[in-house]
């Protein structure tokens, strides 16, 4: 479980946002919104040990590992590596025959989670934004994160190719019981696929249950 007790952040004197209190459980499926600027990603760095709370705590099991899928960025076309390349980038090098054996059946179980199998030979110049998106994903789960972040990993991508990533991040979830903590700005996939959501909005947050998330709280980011 993840909490926070009056965390609060500031930057000199500029307040990002203060006294936050909340609770994820383990195995949760959650959102987080609000506007711009509002301090989503600041929460993120904290939790990812990139930043440290200026009062209060964020307390979690400090063994658990964490997963990040950063937000679509586009590759160019001559791009040398393939999608089974690419993945590899998270794995440290070894000169020891028996880790790199474990290593190749670690990355054949990660190609066939993320349905990737067919397309580890696909150069990643050429991969469609999905299939990039997925690629991000398979690194993040190398280390079998039991807290997953999908950092806006949805955006700028057609509908139904969101549809697809989620959908799978959505069976991770529930088939390996993995925290998903989806920073996000897209009122459908929040209703869809999130359990509930952490609303940030006025420096402070809001716990809110799926049922009472509205296309307001997204029209507010304009």
């Amino acid at each position: 479980m993840i909490e926070a007790k009056n965390l609060t952040k500031r930057f000199g004197k500029q307040l990002v946002f203060e006294n936050l209190n909340f609770k994820i459980n383990d195995g949760e499926f959650i959102s987080l919104i609000g506007p711009n600027g509002s301090g989503k990603t600041t929460l993120v760095k904290i939790l990812m040990g990139l930043e440290k709370g200026t009062d209060g705590t964020l307390k979690f099991d400090q063994k658990q590992t964490i997963g990040y899928v950063p937000q679509f960025r586009n590759i160019d076309l001559d791009y040398p590596l393939n999608i089974e390349q690419f993945i590899r980038l998270n794995l440290k090098f070894t000169f020891s025959p028996a880790k790199r054996h474990d290593d190749n059946e670690l990355i054949t179980d990660i190609l066939n989670k993320t349905n990737l199998t067919t397309l580890k030979d696909r150069p990643l110049g050429l991969a469609s934004g999905g299939e990039k998106q997925k690629a991000y994903l398979a690194q993040a789960l190398l280390n079998d994160p039991q807290i997953l972040i999908l950092d806006e990993s949805t955006a700028s991508l057609d509908v139904e190719v969101k549809m697809q990533l989620m959908d799978l991040v959505q069976e991770l979830n529930q088939k390996y019981h993995i925290t998903v903590i989806f920073i996000t700005h897209d009122y459908e996939l929040t209703q869809k696929y999130t359990q509930r959501a952490l609303f940030f909005k006025n420096k402070t947050i809001e716990d809110v249950a799926v049922k009472d998330i509205s296309k307001n709280m997204f029209e507010m980011e304009g």
